[in-house]
């Protein structure tokens, strides 16, 4: 099955006290823009939530003219995000089947294929993409961790797998509408939107080889999100 031929792609990134990280973030989403046809434009939107830290004056200053920086005190990583994709929408003019959001989080780390490979899945019929995730860092964990971690992330044989990470989905923007987009939640919101997904007959794909980096990060900033879910591994080692 071909899909509609997308013509804009926007990175969505919800960014909270994030001016140590973000900059590797954005760096590395404008490096994997670099390898999208040139016929295909492209759009950043930095969604600043409850910040006391400089990270709006440094998403500002990467992005200039090549993105948008907007601000909120919400609360809520699922409102951020929701934020984002309006003001991607409100920037791309054109027919919503032919552009597509790709999501990724502030303190990650895409691949230079990451947006390219996007695209392609999507000229195939793909309308809704889950990728995984790696660890950048496991300094803040027990030196077990690392190896206990990547044996129990579960990637089936034929590549595909059963994580949702709100750090790696992407989507045609027609069938985010349709699933009616990011809900006000505070954590859990990619699992929400990806099962809406699937209810509105979404042409959804798994994909271990979409990959990004997160922060090893002990604390993270939404409540029973992966950083939780990464710290439980410590448990058995004490």
């Amino acid at each position: 099955m071909v899909g509609p031929r997308i013509s804009h792609i926007a990175t969505l990134i919800p960014a909270r006290d994030e001016e140590h990280l973000l900059p590797g973030c954005i760096a590395s989403v404008l490096r994997a823009q670099q390898a999208v046809p040139a016929s295909v434009t492209c759009d950043i939107i930095v969604a600043v939530d409850s910040s006391t830290d400089r990270t709006y004056d440094i998403a500002s200053r990467m992005l200039g003219n090549r993105g948008l920086v907007l601000t909120t005190n919400v609360g809520s990583v699922g409102t951020s995000r929701a934020l984002a994709a309006e003001a991607a929408l409100s920037r791309y003019t054109g027919p919503r089947s032919n552009c597509w959001l790709a999501n990724t989080d502030a303190d990650c780390k895409v691949p230079e294929r990451w947006l390219l490979d996007q695209l392609l899945l999507a000229a195939n019929g793909t309308q809704a993409i889950a990728g995984i995730v790696d660890v950048l860092d496991f300094t803040e964990h027990h030196e077990g961790v690392a190896k206990r971690f990547r044996e129990t992330y579960l990637i089936h044989p034929d590549g595909t797998h059963p994580h949702v990470h709100g750090a790696n989905m992407g989507m045609r923007a027609d069938t985010y509408l349709k699933a009616g987009g990011w809900a006000d939640l505070q954590t859990a919101e990619d699992h929400d939107l990806w099962n809406r997904l699937s209810h509105g007959g979404c042409r959804r794909q798994s994909v271990a080889k979409l990959k990004v980096l997160t922060s090893g990060r002990r604390v993270g900033r939404a409540p029973s999100g992966f950083a939780d879910a990464l710290a439980a591994h410590n448990e058995a080692f004490t």
